[in-house]
């Protein structure tokens, strides 16, 4: 495809996206929630059928010599679909705000005048390497009542090409407009230039990959973007803190997973424990070959740790998202110094204290500036489906529209609406 002809292509999306939202924003839940319904039942139908086109992926991706570790990313297994027509059947059962009026208050001239949620419009999403994003931002969308323009990688096109097949054969059994939710087809970059500068057509973006993709977006964007760069998401041990607890819940949020935006990156331990707690946690990373990027005092106490991996933190450590078995290991005086560094160095992801004093978890509750604030739970906690939101389309860090896990109600907003009974203004 030309680049004349990818920017027909992409306006033409841009249209037929458009007109599609017109009818999606004013599609009753009932037909909203039957589209979802039909797209559960397709993705168990079709199990068998996805798999044989995920394995063309598979094979290119292994054959272009892409990690294993990434490769597992492209996998659409039977478990991965199953989790995916959850997410649908559980967008399905939750309750339709579209069109709930908020916060409904008199004035003295006698108008009532309150808020009313609607869709958005039209989102664009682009994205990289897992195919299942394609589900879960269809989902959204369709639940939101919102239509958008969904871009994966060329690594999984003929994946992300059968499951949009899906979507469409489910709106159209509901009586939807098929292109309320439409996949770009080419695998070629410049669809993507074209995507993120048609502001008559998309309302906001939403980049969910690596940071070269979403740096890429942000800069070059004409309309707004909702995205998060880094997830160097930190655990913090307080003095006091239950030991056990503190150590269970570090160990899962390191180690759970060591790919996901979520997974914690940065330990840091108040001086009071950092005896008791470092060499113990410190023993459990090593078991697990989690190298340790240590400042001087932790090192020190970690020295006697059997098999540790120890190397000594830099600046740049303390910034960094490792997405790997490495973390980062600071002592810090107390809670105090704890905020003070979270706040500098965190990409204001996803943080968490693990404390008995109820003071000082209220202080990192209020002072902490991330997305997501956590209390003696798992950073790994921190996504849409956890959340309870059904699914999520993306993590935002963004202090504006949207912030945390982005699920219906990021991808909604409010208008004002005035009921009134004559007045005029006089």
């Amino acid at each position: 495809m030309n680049t004349l002809n990818v920017a027909e292509y992409t306006h033409t999306l841009g249209l037929q996206a458009k007109t599609a939202s017109a009818l999606m924003a004013k599609a009753p839940a009932a037909i909203k929630n039957k589209a979802l319904r039909a797209l559960v039942r397709l993705l168990r139908e079709q199990t068998a059928a996805l798999q044989v086109d995920n394995a063309r992926d598979l094979e290119r991706a292994r054959a272009a010599g892409l990690a294993e570790p990434l490769v597992d990313r492209l996998k659409l297994s039977p478990k991965v679909l199953e989790t995916c027509a959850i997410g649908c059947e559980q967008l399905a059962a939750m309750p339709d705000i579209i069109g709930e009026i908020i916060g409904m208050k008199q004035q003295p001239s006698g108008i009532r005048v309150g808020q009313m949620r609607v869709p958005i419009g039209v989102f664009g999403m682009i994205f990289e390497s897992r195919p299942n994003v394609t589900i879960e931002a269809a989902s959204l969308s369709i639940k939101s009542g919102n239509a958008c323009i969904l871009r994966g990688g060329s690594e999984a096109i003929d994946s992300n090409k059968a499951l949009a097949k899906l979507v469409q054969q489910a709106l159209a059994e509901a009586g939807l407009p098929q292109d309320a939710v439409q996949l770009v087809q080419t695998t070629d970059r410049a669809a993507v230039g074209h995507l993120i500068a048609m502001p008559e057509f998309v309302d906001v973006i939403i980049p969910r990959g690596g940071k070269g993709l979403i740096e890429r977006i942000s800069r070059e964007a004409k309309v707004p973007v909702i995205k998060h760069l880094d997830g160097n998401c930190h655990t913090y041990v307080d003095d006091p803190c239950d030991l056990e607890l503190a150590l269970k819940v570090t160990d899962n949020a390191k180690t759970q997973k060591y790919s996901p935006c979520n997974a914690t990156e940065s330990l840091l331990v108040a001086r009071g424990v950092a005896g008791a707690f470092l060499p113990r946690i410190g023993a459990v990373f090593a078991d697990k070959g989690v190298e340790m990027r240590v400042c001087a005092e932790s090192r020190a106490l970690l020295a006697t740790v059997s098999g540790a991996k120890l190397v000594d933190a830099t600046e740049a450590d303390w910034f960094e998202e490792y997405l790997a078995p490495i973390i980062s290991v600071k002592v810090v005086a107390g809670l105090h110094e704890a905020i003070a560094h979270i706040n500098r160095y965190s990409s204001h992801h996803t943080e968490a204290i693990l404390t008995t004093n109820h003071v000082h978890a209220q202080r990192f509750l209020r002072e902490v500036d991330s997305s997501s604030v956590m209390v003696n739970a798992s950073t790994r906690f921190a996504d849409g489906f956890e959340y309870g939101l059904g699914a999520e389309i993306g993590i935002s860090t963004d202090k504006f529209h949207a912030r945390g896990p982005v699920g219906i109600e990021g991808l909604t907003s409010l208008k004002y609406v005035v009921l009134g009974e004559g007045e005029v203004r006089t």
